[in-house]
């Protein structure tokens, strides 16, 4: 069962959007994917009441601050959102139970130095460094155009990770979040961009290209 845990200790990230929307496309695959939030502000489990009946089902479970939960039985996929300031036992539980780790992160220097540290820790958990869990890195609100996207793309091309690619800061997530949505629940046409950019970061997973839905299928937000 692929688990991808999405994590770095800074808050505000992106990494509840990284995750939402990573559910999002296994539920377009017809998977019966989990969506848990070890973060005590349950940004995901707020984002998933606000889900249309209508959408395409992504299910969640209790997850305690101090306990790393196994899933239901009957799940063929999880994405794990994590608190901000993960460290410790509970980063090290996380990444054993994972296949996958992905780190948002944003073109600020405060955010690279965070990072920058937290990867170095990562690198250092056992399943990490034996290959058994992958490692990957996703630039989140970049505008390829500015300075401070050329400063994270020297940074990302310094590290011994993958750039799974870089998303673009776009109205799209935080309009379709405000519904509980995702981009793979409205029509391809709206979202085709930011669909494109997604791309490295489903061949990392091992995950086949997919369209946003027909237009038929789509939920209107």
């Amino acid at each position: 069962m692929p688990v991808a845990v999405v994590a770095n200790p800074k808050g505000g990230v992106g990494k509840t959007t990284l995750a939402t929307n990573l559910a999002g496309y296994f539920a377009a695959q017809g998977h019966a994917v989990m969506l848990g939030d070890t973060d005590r502000q349950q940004s995901s489990r707020e984002w998933l009441a606000l889900r249309p009946e209508t959408a395409r089902p992504i299910r969640t479970w209790e997850i305690s601050a101090d306990h790393i939960a196994k899933p239901p039985k009957g799940t063929t996929h999880v994405v794990l959102d994590t608190p901000a300031g993960l460290h410790g036992w509970r980063l090290g539980d996380l990444v054993k139970m994972s296949g996958y780790v992905i780190v948002p992160l944003q073109p600020s220097m405060f955010d690279i130095l965070a990072t920058q540290s937290f990867l170095r820790r990562l690198a250092d958990e056992k399943p990490i460094r034996h290959g058994e869990v992958k490692l990957g890195v996703v630039g989140m609100r970049v505008d390829m155009r500015t300075r401070a996207a050329e400063q994270l793309q020297r940074f990302v091309q310094g590290l011994d990770v993958p750039i799974l690619g870089y998303l673009r800061d776009t109205q799209n997530y935080v309009q379709l979040a405000a519904h509980g949505l995702t981009l793979w629940d409205v029509a391809p046409s709206r979202v085709a961009k930011d669909v494109e950019q997604w791309s490295g970061i489903l061949a990392w997973l091992g995950a086949r290209p997919v369209e946003a839905s027909p237009a038929d299928a789509s939920v209107a937000a």
